[in-house]
């Protein structure tokens, strides 16, 4: 090991971990150094590092290696961590049907509001996806996520056909011919049951919204700006205590070379996580206004919880046979109990951005 620490770089990771952790501190080592009695006289771990202190800056050359060791796979998580942020944000401002969700939410909470101050509202904010499920009807179980999701089914229904039968007209136009004859006896049933196919799928079409949901900004620029520093010990340890031993070994060429590598990954590695850190916020900003520092993850979290929701309440539409959605202002429907604070509690925060319409298929519109 003492050959390998001086001259080489291919100690085991375990064993080079555990003796980091037995670095003495600087006081110990000047003992350990002026120790002049029988090495028989101490015990196995001194003996060990009385014979190790002899190295040369023995634990800065042993950090270097646990650098070059754990470096790619740090920079390969970080890459990918970024990356997920990054196609997450393209995920969520991309998805018509997420868009579309957010247009039904927003219709459904002005019908209900009409002829109040909060009709006629032009957006809200995201948290307040996570209360449709708490609005019940008078049977407990019927909630306001259900309406929304009945909002927009036939239309997304409609739209999947259209989809499958032009697919299908450019495979054969004999076929389509018979497509198209059984497609126009389509039941409505028929074209609610696929559209609850489509809104049930857009859970997979967000999977990396899940993804960065769990990820922890904070952790993720500390990482890097961790990686930044460790690398930074390295160069001055490689520019100044090496360069004064003169030492022309297999540990200080293998050490250079991973320096210059190293420091062009560290500086695009940077800028990248400064280039998707303005992108998480801007994500954040166009559906939550203007938002906070901390907004731009926490978005993830509530898409997901809200996935999470929607779901269930597919699941729940399914099972409960699927119909066309019936849904007034809250004091004359029949469907969802008074409620004095419902608008309160549904739309809390009405912004003045508009939000675009995700599809431009009305929900009367025919195959």
């Amino acid at each position: 090991m003492l050959h390998l620490t001086k001259s080489g770089n291919e100690l085991p990771v375990d064993l080079l971990q555990t003796v980091l952790k037995m670095a003495p501190t600087a006081e110990e080592e000047l003992k350990l150094r002026l120790y002049s009695g029988e090495l028989s006289f101490l015990g196995p771990a001194e003996r060990f590092l009385k014979v190790l202190v002899d190295i040369p800056f023995v634990f800065k050359r042993l950090d270097s290696l646990s650098l070059m060791y754990s470096f790619q796979e740090e920079v390969s998580g970080i890459k990918e961590s970024l990356a997920t942020l990054e196609v997450a944000c393209k995920e969520l401002r991309h998805s018509r049907l997420f868009l579309k969700l957010l247009e039904a939410v927003l219709k459904t909470g002005n019908r209900m509001n009409d002829g109040t101050f909060r009709g006629g509202a032009q957006a809200f904010k995201l948290d307040t996806l996570l209360k449709l499920a708490d609005v019940k009807g008078t049977d407990g179980k019927t909630t306001l996520l259900h309406f929304v999701v009945q909002e927009i089914v036939r239309s997304e229904g409609v739209r999947a056909a259209r989809a499958a039968r032009e697919s299908q007209q450019s495979i054969s136009s004999v076929q389509s011919e018979e497509y198209f004859e059984g497609s126009v006896h389509e039941s409505e049933y028929h074209y609610r049951s696929l559209g609850l196919q489509v809104i049930s799928g857009l859970s997979g079409e967000l999977q990396n919204v899940k993804k960065a949901s769990v990820l922890d900004a904070d952790g993720l620029t500390n990482t890097v700006s961790k990686l930044g520093r460790a690398l930074m010990k390295s160069i001055n340890f490689l520019n100044s205590e090496m360069k004064s031993l003169d030492e022309d070994t297999g540990f200080h060429r293998t050490l250079r070379s991973f320096v210059e590598h190293a420091e062009v990954d560290t500086a695009w590695l940077l800028e990248e996580e400064k280039r998707v850190v303005v992108l998480v916020k801007s994500t954040a900003n166009y559906f939550h206004g203007n938002a906070g520092r901390d907004e731009g993850l926490r978005l993830f979290v509530i898409i997901r919880d809200f996935l999470i929701m929607l779901d269930k309440a597919c699941k729940e539409v399914k099972l409960s046979g699927i119909k066309p959605p019936s849904i007034h202002r809250n004091k004359e429907s029949p469907s969802l109990p008074p409620s004095p604070d419902l608008r309160q509690r549904l739309f809390p925060a009405i912004m003045d951005r508009r939000i675009d319409n995700a599809d431009s298929d009305d929900e009367s519109a025919s195959p």
